[in-house]
């Protein structure tokens, strides 16, 4: 089966035909300097981590403060012109790519940390913080911030909240749902709101559990509350090697079900171990078609006893290798291969697409078998990494887009993983969202009524469906070659967006 066309809703031309005059109306806004429109510098702005499409936006505007980003959408909703939310721009979905006829809204200068507060043990952060820097900000006092992506050097905690992320400690400490606490947002009207707090629950209606993972589709987070956490008394990681990716999987289930819950689970299959080995040199077997990283933490008593669980049940498990970390720099190297995982196979190969599903840990080993018969079918390599113990999947599918019709058997492939992970019971996506990329997979796992509702919700914030237009629901146009009806009314007029 074909992968799902990419395509944004056709541009408006009439908004473009007004772009002299809404420049202006954006300048009398904000500073000069704050407005974007010189096309060479429009390019950065024309892509996010999903490198394989772009689109340059009709304007890119920076603003400094809540209050000019509200005045930005007020503007934005009396003219009628789409709004794109940006961060750091590393969305693996395509949630940050604009629209032809629409103003990229740049939170780069969101990037200062207002209050931390130990009391409470939480810190106040503008969306434009990077990830890593909360929990560098807090660590002269031991604390930190659970959620860390790999991609946390350079994700913004704004991101975070679109896209619901994870990281390689979520099996224990939860995703960005579970440890934010409050936001302050501005509607598509331009209205600042605060959803949340310091506490731990609202008592009304859960608009905060809404907004996170809502991709940019409801308004924009300026600032963000999260929970801070007292760094564990102790921290080890156990490096695994498995002969088979079967018995690595078995092994995950089993130290699921014996109640074993470790702060991180990971798995790497051969392509991948031996990419992040020779990129990080962090100490891995090369020998192995799998190793599981499983870290447990807690008083130094209890991660003993759990790291003699868990070794006797990867033995049990025909584990050939077992390297528990002797100290916090070799616990951290173990970590430094996982979370280079995705640059280093940018070495071995010239593009990859990152998948992004999630499935039932007792599936584990019969989709890493299907995935590998689907390589086999569309002619493509994949290395698979992931978190493996909640079963959220990101096999990288390598191709070089300089060959003809590689990124289109690229993007077959990856539609059928992820038809796949939905067939064993799992879902489109676990922390990447959906984007443009998976958009027109959405009628597979949900029903028109499903989407209705979906849809419904998003017209309650944004009824001239204005916010990051063509993202996450399928247009109510039939694509013939997918033999499929799509349920959006949100636009009826497409155009392909261009691929590079």
């Amino acid at each position: 089966m074909l992968a799902p066309m990419i395509c944004l809703p056709q541009p408006d031309a009439a908004i473009i035909a007004r772009k002299a005059g809404i420049l202006a109306g954006l300048r009398a806004i904000l500073d000069a300097e704050d407005v974007i429109d010189d096309e060479l510098l429009l390019r950065a702005y024309e892509t996010d981590a999903l490198t394989a499409y772009r689109q340059r936006p009709l304007a890119v505007v920076l603003p400094h403060t809540t209050e000019q980003v509200a005045a930005v959408l007020r503007y934005a909703d009396q003219e009628g012109i789409p709004i794109v939310p940006r961060g750091a721009g590393t969305s693996l979905s395509g949630g940050a790519v604009p629209a032809a006829d629409a103003i990229v809204v740049g939170l780069g200068r969101f990037n200062r940390i207002l209050e931390v507060d130990y009391e409470d043990r939480c810190v106040v952060a503008q969306s434009g913080v990077t990830n890593l820097a909360i929990s560098q900000a807090v660590a002269a006092r031991h604390f930190y911030y659970a959620p860390d992506p790999s991609s946390q050097i350079a994700c913004t905690i704004g991101g975070n909240v679109a896209e619901n992320s994870g990281g390689v400690h979520c099996l224990k400490y939860g995703l960005t749902t579970h440890n934010v606490l409050g936001v302050e947002m501005v509607t598509p009207q331009g209205e600042i709101l605060r959803l949340g707090g310091r506490h731990l629950d609202a008592g009304h209606y859960d608009l905060l559990g809404l907004m996170i993972g809502s991709e940019g589709l409801l308004g924009i987070v300026t600032e963000v509350t999260v929970r801070i956490l007292p760094k564990p008394q102790t921290a080890r990681a156990v490096l695994i090697g498995f002969a088979t990716a079967m018995g690595a999987s078995a092994c995950v289930a089993d130290v699921i079900a014996a109640g074993i819950i470790p702060a991180g689970l990971e798995m790497m299959d051969g392509p991948a171990i031996r990419a992040a080995e020779d990129f990080v040199q962090a100490g891995y077997p090369l020998d192995v078609d799998a190793v599981l990283i499983v870290e447990l933490d807690g008083p130094q008593a209890e991660v003993d006893e759990l790291i003699a669980r868990v070794t006797a049940l990867a033995n049990r498990h025909g584990a050939t290798s077992c390297r528990v970390s002797a100290d916090e720099a070799e616990r951290l190297r173990f970590w430094a291969g996982r979370k280079a995982a995705f640059p280093a196979v940018g070495r071995i190969s010239p593009d990859y697409l990152c998948m992004d599903g999630s499935i039932p840990r007792r599936q584990l080993a019969p989709v890493l078998a299907a995935i590998a018969e689907l390589s086999v079918r569309h002619g493509l390599r994949v290395a698979n990494v992931f978190h493996a113990g909640d079963g959220n999947l990101h096999p990288l599918i390598l191709y070089d887009a300089n060959r003809p019709g590689e990124l289109d058997r690229a993007e077959a492939f990856g539609s059928d993983i992820l038809r796949l992970c939905v067939d064993v019971g799992g879902v489109l996506t676990g922390e990447h969202g959906v984007g443009i990329e998976k958009r027109d997979l959405m009628t597979y796992q949900f029903g028109p009524t499903d989407l209705t509702v979906q849809h419904r919700i998003k017209q309650v914030f944004d009824p001239q469906l204005r916010f990051n237009p063509g993202k996450v629901f399928p247009s109510l146009s039939r694509c013939s070659e997918q033999g499929r009806e799509h349920v959006h009314a949100a636009a009826t007029r497409h155009a392909a967006l261009p691929r590079f």
